[in-house]
């Protein structure tokens, strides 16, 4: 097939096409490994420098087009997409990370006359763009019409058949990890490695340290276990979205380059996954819940959509959204008698997989 993927170029503070980070990157890749011609076209909302490049994916090929938005603000990307999407000639157009890329690769997917696959990583209702007048009506539009659609979790895949009734195919398709990439590996290594006390008992996330996403719970839960845990640290790492509180035995490391994330998850005693119960919250699927389970370490997540269906075997590493004493009491528990879940993690290759049996299918469909 020759495949057309559309999506943002900064996606969770990385550079889709420079940093070749998750989602939105491997995908493409993964396609373009089990021998499709890919085009993945990157639309930046800010100033940045323009690309078009190769990347190697044999059997298959994968080209990048970074696209800039110049002195019009963007306003001339439909017509520069248009020009090469057609050019390229697929056979079916892929929309991802937003819904104003949604909206327009419905469009471009029209204009082509070609089947149009829509990926959600996220519920995009929940995010600031489609409090625009007109972007939500058009968003919904987009995927009630499309021929497929991949979700991050069952949560959102049920949540989009109800709300938007698709007329194609719906699958849940969750975020992962390549094969090899979190493995478990030496604690006092990866402790020295980060700088992290070696003897301590250490607790930890990484990624969006922001209210919206409870880490404010992580805070109290911490604070309630420093009064009888003088050995207690917690280590954070991510972008911040609020204060850190001052305190001797919290760390911050700051944004780790995602390959020093491995070292991160080994170098912890517990895991905390945070999600509120929110628009956001209840159809996400963290990825760090794949990395955690990769590097066979213990987890205390939040008991919400497919995370608590993910972990509803082991009571021990769910807690009450929002509900610091919980969280604090599972901690405990997971402290004194660690148990890490054993449970299969999927690499990308196999997520790849999935994705190409909803687009196969879509290129029977009826127009």
């Amino acid at each position: 097939m020759r495949i057309a993927y559309l999506c943002k170029r900064q996606y969770m503070s990385y550079d889709v096409i420079a940093d070749r980070y998750a989602r939105l990157y491997e995908q493409p890749r993964q396609l373009a490994l089990r021998g499709h011609e890919v085009l993945g076209l990157c639309l930046s909302y800010r100033p940045t420098q323009a690309r078009d490049e190769w990347h190697p994916a044999n059997p298959g090929r994968l080209r990048w087009i970074g696209l800039t938005p110049g002195h019009t603000g963007g306003l001339r990307y439909p017509h520069q997409a248009l020009r090469l999407l057609r050019a390229f000639a697929p056979d079916v157009v892929v929309g991802a990370s937003d819904a104003l890329l949604i909206i327009l690769s419905r469009w471009l997917a029209g204009r082509l006359e070609k089947p149009l696959v829509i990926d959600l990583y996220d519920n995009f209702e929940s995010f600031g763009l489609t409090g625009v007048p007109g972007v939500r009506r058009l968003y919904r539009q987009a995927l009630r019409h499309a021929h497929g659609i991949s979700c991050i979790s069952p949560a959102l895949a049920h949540y989009i058949q109800t709300t938007c009734q698709p007329a194609g195919l719906v699958i849940a398709l969750e975020s992962t990890i390549n094969a090899g990439q979190f493995r478990p590996m030496d604690r006092t290594a990866c402790r020295q490695q980060l700088g992290l006390p070696p003897s301590a008992r250490l607790i930890g996330t990484a990624g969006a340290l922001d209210a919206s996403r409870g880490i404010d719970t992580l805070y109290r839960a911490f604070y309630q276990l420093t009064e009888h845990n003088p050995d207690i640290y917690l280590v954070l790492a991510g972008r911040t979205g609020s204060p850190i509180p001052a305190h001797p035995r919290i760390l911050y490391l700051g944004e780790l380059p995602h390959d020093h994330i491995p070292a991160f998850f080994n170098a912890l005693n517990i895991a905390i996954i945070c999600i509120r119960d929110t628009a956001f919250g209840r159809y996400s699927f963290p990825q760090k819940a794949y990395e955690i389970l990769a590097c066979r370490i213990p987890l205390v997540a939040a008991a919400l959509g497919s995370i608590g269906d993910l972990l509803k075997d082991a009571p021990d590493s769910l807690y009450r959204p929002d509900d610091d004493q919980d969280l604090a009491s599972k901690i405990t528990r997971q402290l004194n008698q660690p148990r890490p879940p054993d449970l299969p993690v999927p690499t990308w290759a196999d997520q790849a997989e999935k994705l190409e049996r909803l687009l196969v299918r879509t290129l029977s469909a009826k127009y």
